[in-house]
């Protein structure tokens, strides 16, 4: 990366300049595969197929799967700058643009998975060094490539006029991310009508099986925002401030449709295209005010005020506010407190994204699913109710203090309510009853299941923020700095019940289920702590950081109800050590999980159901014991051993180095 700027006409102004350029490889930390599962989710587990499974393994006993972080290329290029067109008035600017290439894959298709006898094509399309198939096919892993283009830029007039601060700008911005599918094929039996002029007829021909593309154009989406803002504020007196101001928005999303072979007939294996039907653009523009108060009561009491008003074009009005309050309780202790309501219109990427779309089922491997949106036409017929926004409650209260020149605290108590919390919905299956709309829909479009995004819950978080810092330590001939910062979550759950459509609850199931509960308010730490330590002796300047991680518990799909998963708590350690070797010239090294911590987890009994199914060490089947049976469910078979497929509460990646060079001329 490089910096640059220069000072513009006798100082005036300025220009301020970035180019920065990376490529970062892929990292890979895959599982061993079981057989006895794999053979259990793709064959008929007869002793053949389990030989066929238990040969590939052998020699590639990841199931050549790949994960971890992709492989990336991003070139940025960021400008701002100001200039002084008269007294008291400033024009200014800035404006970025962002290039970003990643590289990522799908789940391998192992020769069991997708076989050489139920797609002779696949030995020519993937040949492969397998002793036991035609062609020596071995599978493939379709690539899924994203491409994105991210802009934006904003101009502004800052001026005073009549002892008033007046802000003007506007800003423009947007992004395009689309995608690309490699090594993969369209196996569905669709037909076309050619001319053949051997037999002077028309006769039908199939478009994709042998005939397939390999590499596919699925489409992707774009977004674009246009802002209005003006600005303003006045010192009224020694105690009154105010503040006023409005802003207008337009954004537009889009969809971007895929090429044919994409999506047609259930399109490229692993990522199928944006169809026509599910794509298009949409808009829509908000309008908003503000008006803001802070006086001053005494010298040591502050109250302050803001009320803000939205009217959106497709919601109409909101109303929100927020009260604040600072009173000094002694030269070193402050208290502080603040009391706001909240509102978050839906995205337009959350009203009108549907797709079908490829994800791994336990125990059935990968499946086709359905996103619908909640505008459609199969919204409308299951009954799901059009997207409102979301409105929360909010309460902080915190003490902060400097206790000496070097010793200074925060500690914060913060209760949040949010009504009509939008979320993505689990997966909702067959009811059984065919003549019901939700099995008519899933028959129709050949999905396995359908999910949508609702205002599905009512949700209260509260928590303590806390941060102690104490610097300036005399250490040798060196400074050094502790810091200490952390929250514990004191509650985090659903307030009331899921509001279910009456078609899902009449079917037994919710787009809130065991799985979904976990994520949302036990999959991320009930506490984190930091602590760090950074000294500075000579040249040389030491970073220390200790990060604490505490326990999470998860209900991964599939996983039987009588267990749940639980992540250890663990202790990250990162390193940095910086050394000025010269007044220009920075050296610095930092190793991220020094000590090459990986997250590790352990299944938790719920009943004495969940306790004997640990305990059981007999065999069924498949020759796997219950538990490993309930492990390969949630690991798609170890693919995600160090996870699960639902999640983890830190990085799997291990310890990372990092040396950089800094000169500046």
């Amino acid at each position: 990366s490089v910096n640059n700027g220069t000072a513009i006409g006798d100082d005036k102004g300025f220009i301020n300049y970035t180019v920065d350029m990376s490529k970062t490889s892929l990292a890979n930390r895959p599982g061993t595969v079981d057989a006895a599962g794999e053979a259990a989710d793709f064959t008929a587990n007869t002793a053949a197929d389990l030989a066929f499974v238990e040969e590939f393994l052998t020699r590639n006993p990841d199931a050549n799967n790949i994960n971890g972080s992709p492989e990336t290329a991003a070139s940025k290029f960021l400008i701002n700058g100001g200039y002084d067109v008269a007294d008291n008035t400033e024009l200014y600017f800035n404006a970025a643009y962002v290039y970003k290439k990643v590289n990522s894959y799908a789940n391998y298709r192992t020769p069991y998975w997708r076989t050489a006898d139920a797609f002779p094509y696949l030995a020519d399309f993937f040949p492969g060094d397998n002793p036991n198939t035609a062609g020596g096919y071995d599978g493939y892993v379709p690539t899924f490539e994203g491409l994105l283009n991210d802009y934006n830029g904003t101009v502004g007039l800052k001026t005073t006029i009549n002892d008033w601060n007046v802000d003007l700008s506007f800003t423009t911005g947007g992004n395009a991310q689309t995608y690309k599918v490699n090594d993969s094929h369209n196996r569905n039996e669709v037909y076309g009508v050619s001319f053949n002029p051997t037999s002077g007829d028309f006769e039908a021909t199939p478009l994709y099986g042998a005939n397939s593309k390999q590499s596919f154009d699925p489409g992707g989406t774009r977004f674009s925002h246009n802002v209005g803002n003006i600005d303003i504020n006045r010192i009224l007196s020694d105690k009154v401030s105010i503040g006023m101001g409005a802003e207008f928005r337009n954004e537009t999303f889009e969809v971007i449709e895929g090429e044919l072979a994409s999506y047609d007939g259930g399109g490229a294996d692993s990522f199928a295209g944006n169809s026509p039907e599910n794509s298009g653009k949409f808009n829509r523009y908000n309008f908003g005010g503000y008006f803001s108060l802070d006086y001053d009561v005494s010298d040591t009491f502050l109250l302050s005020g803001t009320v803000r008003a939205e009217n959106y074009s497709d919601f109409g009005n909101t109303f929100v506010y927020k009260l604040s309050s600072r009173l000094k309780l002694s030269d070193k202790i402050t208290a502080r407190a603040s009391v706001s309501s909240g509102f978050r219109a839906p995205t337009l990427h959350q009203i009108y994204t549907q797709k079908a779309q490829y994800s791994f089922v336990p125990g059935q491997g990968i499946q086709v699913g359905g996103l619908i949106n909640n505008v459609s036409t199969q919204a409308k017929l299951l009954g799901i109710e059009e997207l409102d926004a979301e409105t929360s409650n909010n309460f902080t209260i915190g003490l902060g203090g400097k206790l000496t020149n070097t010793l200074s605290f925060t500690v914060d108590y913060y209760n949040i309510a949010v009504k009509d919390r939008i979320v993505l919905g689990s997966e909702i299956g067959a009811t059984g009853d065919a003549t019901n709309p939700l099995d008519q829909l899933l028959t129709q479009n050949n999905l396995s299941d359908v999910s949508y995004f609702s205002n599905a819950l009512n949700t209260r978080t509260s928590g303590l923020d806390v941060v102690i810092s104490k610097r300036d330590i005399k250490l040798g001939t060196g400074v050094l700095d502790l810091n200490l910062s952390g929250n514990y979550t004191i509650t985090n759950e659903r307030d009331g019940d899921v509001k279910d459509i009456p078609l899902v609850a009449n079917a037994g199931q919710s787009v809130v289920n065991a799985t979904q509960e976990a994520l949302f308010f036990t999959s991320r730490p009930e506490t984190k702590w930091i602590l760090g330590a950074n000294y500075e002796v000579g040249k040389f300047g030491w970073s220390f950081n200790n990060t604490y991680f505490g326990k999470t518990t998860f209900k991964q799909q599939g996983m039987s109800s009588d267990l749940r998963t639980e992540f250890t708590p663990k202790v990250v350690t990162d390193l940095g050590i910086n050394f000025n070797a010269t007044d220009k010239l920075t050296i610095a090294l930092n190793v991220n999980n020094l000590l090459n911590v990986l997250p590790e987890w352990e299944f938790k009994a719920e009943n004495a159901a969940g306790q004997a199914m640990i305990n059981d060490t007999t065999l069924n089947s498949y020759g796997v014991t219950a538990i490993q049976e309930q492990s390969n469910l949630i690991t798609f078979n170890q693919r995600y051993s160090q996870m699960t497929y639902d999640g983890y509460h830190f990085s799997q990646l291990g310890r990372m180095f990092n040396l950089s060079l800094n000169y500046r001329f």
